[in-house]
Order: C-alpha cells, then sequence, then structure tokens
C-alpha cells in the first residue's frame, strides 16, 4: 500500500531552498503590480493565499490573519494568533517579521501601531476575503486610506501552475484514487451513503491527507441526480447507482474526482445514460488545448450528451479549476471565452441527472501542459463499474 508523508523542502544546486525561491517570485510579481498601480501597502487575510505567499498556513478562525507587504521597501509583517508564533516563524525572513496577536490585544490597534502613522493613500485587500465589519475596522486603523482589490491579480498568478505545484496535485490525485478503490471494495448492498462517506474519509486521513477537500460525496438511487447532494442514511439497493465524488488535500494542493458506479446489474437506460456522460467527459478532455476558449471545452461535452437525447439533463457547467482550494479560476463554462494557456488545471466533470433513474457524472482533473496539451491526471477505470451485492 503506497503511504504520502508531507513533502520535505528540496535543495537547489546553489544549497538555496526551492521553497523559499518560489515564495520569493510570488511575492516579487505582487511587488511589481503594487508599484505599477501605486497601491503602498497590501493585506493579506485569506489563509490560502498567506500560505500562498509565505508557506504559512493556519485557520484563525475569529482571530486576526494578515501579511502585510510594504511596497517601497519590499518588507513584510505576518501577523497572526499568538498561538501560532513558532510555526509562523519557520515561514519568514526575520523573526522579528513575525507579529502575534493575543487574545487579549486589538488586533487592529496592533495593525495602526506599524501602518496607522504612515498615511497610506492606497492599500491593497481581497475584496471577496474582507467581510463589511473587517472593513470598517480596516479603515478605521488606517484612516484616509483607500482599499484596491488584489483578489483578481492574485488568483490570476494561482491559475497558473508551476511544475511544484502539478507534482503536488499529481500526489493528491494518486492518494484519492486509492482511496475510490478502496471505498468500491468496501460498497454492498445495506450499506449507506454515510457509512461508506466515513470509510472513506478514515481511509483518506490513514494514507495522510491532511483534509478532505471538499465535503465528500457518495450519494445513491435516484439521489445521485443531486449533483451537490449531503450523503444521508440511505441504503444502496439492488440496481442503484452510486456515485462518489471526493477529493484530499496534500501538501497543500487538492485532487477532484468523481466515478458512478451501479450496485449490481445496470438497465439497458442506466448504461444508456452512463456511456452519454462518457462520451461527453472524452469530448470534453479532446477539446482541451492551448489556444482554444474554455467554452470549447463545456461545449464538446454538452454536444456530445445532447446528442444522445439528454441534454436537457446536464445542468452545470462541465468543470472549473483547482489547486490549493478545490475551486479556483477558470470557470469552465459555455459563457467564458478566455483562451485556455499552458499552466491551466481544471476539471472536466459533465452529468446527467435523472430524477427517477438517478444521475452519472464522471470527472477527470485535466492539466495544460506547456506544450499546450492536455495532460490527464487522472487514471481511475472510466467503464461502468459492479460493485458487489
Amino acid at each position: 500500500m503506497l503511504q504520502w508523508k508531507t513533502e520535505a523542502i528540496e535543495v537547489t544546486e546553489r544549497g538555496i531552498p526551492i521553497m523559499d525561491t518560489i515564495y520569493a517570485r510570488r511575492k516579487q510579481s505582487l511587488l511589481v503590480y503594487m508599484r505599477e498601480r501605486g497601491i503602498g501597502l497590501s493585506l493579506i487575510t485569506s489563509p490560502t493565499n498567506v500560505n500562498y505567499f509565505t508557506g504559512f498556513f493556519c485557520q484563525p478562525h475569529e482571530r486576526f490573519l494578515a501579511l502585510a507587504i510594504d511596497a517601497e521597501t519590499g518588507g513584510e509583517k505576518l501577523f497572526m494568533p499568538l498561538l501560532d508564533l513558532p510555526e509562523a516563524e519557520k515561514h519568514v525572513v526575520d523573526k522579528a517579521d513575525a507579529v502575534p496577536i493575543s487574545d487579549t490585544d486589538d488586533a487592529y490597534e496592533v495593525l495602526q501601531r506599524y501602518f496607522g502613522p504612515a498615511q497610506l493613500e492606497s492599500v491593497g485587500i481581497e475584496k471577496e476575503a474582507v467581510s463589511l465589519a473587517k472593513a470598517e475596522r480596516l479603515q478605521a486603523a488606517l484612516p484616509g486610506s483607500q482599499f484596491e482589490d488584489l483578489e483578481s491579480f492574485i488568483l490570476s498568478m494561482r491559475m497558473k501552475k508551476s511544475a511544484e505545484e502539478i507534482k503536488k496535485v499529481r500526489t493528491a490525485v494518486e492518494m484519492v484514487e486509492q482511496v475510490v478503490g478502496h471505498a468500491a471494495g468496501l460498497a454492498k448492498i445495506g450499506m449507506t451513503e454515510i457509512e461508506l462517506t466515513a470509510e472513506i474519509e478514515y481511509q483518506m486521513r490513514k494514507l495522510g491527507a491532511e483534509r478532505p477537500a471538499f465535503e465528500s460525496i457518495v450519494l445513491t438511487g435516484a439521489r445521485s441526480a443531486l449533483p451537490h447532494g449531503t450523503p444521508g442514511p440511505y441504503a444502496f439497493r439492488e440496481g442503484d447507482f452510486v456515485l462518489i465524488d471526493i477529493g484530499v488535500q496534500v501538501n497543500g494542493y487538492c485532487s477532484d474526482i468523481t466515478r458512478t458506479f451501479v450496485m449490481g446489474d445496470a438497465t439497458k437506460e442506466q448504461r444508456a445514460i452512463y456511456d452519454a456522460v462518457l462520451a461527453g467527459n472524452l469530448a470534453g478532455i479532446e477539446a482541451a488545448r492551448a489556444g482554444v476558449p474554455l467554452s470549447a471545452v463545456d461545449k464538446a461535452a454538452r454536444d456530445a450528451i445532447a446528442a444522445r437525447g439528454y441534454g436537457p439533463l446536464f445542468t452545470h457547467r462541465v468543470g472549473h479549476g483547482f489547486g490549493m482550494d478545490v475551486h479556483e479560476q477558470p470557470s469552465v463554462s459555455g459563457s467564458n471565452s478566455a483562451l485556455i494557456e499552458p499552466g491551466l488545471l481544471f476539471t472536466v466533470e459533465p452529468g446527467v441527472y435523472d430524477p427517477i433513474i438517478g444521475g452519472v457524472r464522471i470527472e477527470d482533473d485535466v492539466y495544460i501542459g506547456e506544450d499546450g496539451q492536455a495532460v490527464v491526471l487522472t487514471s481511475y477505470p472510466k467503464e461502468l463499474i459492479v460493485l458487489g451485492g
């Protein structure tokens, strides 16, 4: 049985940690963007984005977290809960750059002591990550500053994956595929959705996953026609579809895969639905290459399913980007005319959802390589597999 461990830091020929150079390059790109737009200070508060720029991850919950980067000097301060200080100190250039905030401190007063007197004209924030209440407190701590949105730029950086990132994604894919195989071997008539979900998530942890990449989905019978249904106390029955949509996060990166099985013999109609979805999946992957619009991937999958008479039952976009989060840019939808570029990573996951017969979804993870061609990272079989009775 394969086992995974947290990735060790690699070292370059010159003895410089690779991860350090990755984070330095990312911060340099952000600094260039800030200087071009006259943004004096960036306050990055999304835990995922802080991780992206530093390698440090914590979930602050109601506490304060922010990576502050000064455009003029390139200096940074990492504000974090005091209880996370030992880990944070491993990810800053100088330990003095780590600013712990205790539960009795007012985080915004601490922030103001560092940056309030500077009278900054423009402060960059991720507007999607900042609540109105937090924005008001930031405005009070940094009076006279105008907020500029950094969200779209940071997400555009994250959208194009490096070779180092894809190596991590491959590890997450290999792990989740082993979990899918384990689940397929356990499923039997009478087992419930929630029971199999528990077995799946136990196996994820056993293999070394940091966490599920999202709430695991196991659905059976007519409930498999709920694209984002929640597992419940519903038992697998003879002739039911069993849809499993799961992912893991390992080394900070996600995987996302869906496979649909049948419990016992499939009917002619079930096989027709399955074959239509598989045709859509293969057509979407075939359309994915650099230089064509993302909408072409959606259209190819949708046309293949519509040609088999199931077009109205394919009710969502064909895919989405992923990486450090399971849903990132780009959106692979019929309305996205942006051109596919090398470095993009996204899912191709068409589905057909019949409210009586049930639903089928087949999802693969696709990377656009430097040559502009699609590389399918997932390899779990896609023929209709019959599960044990």
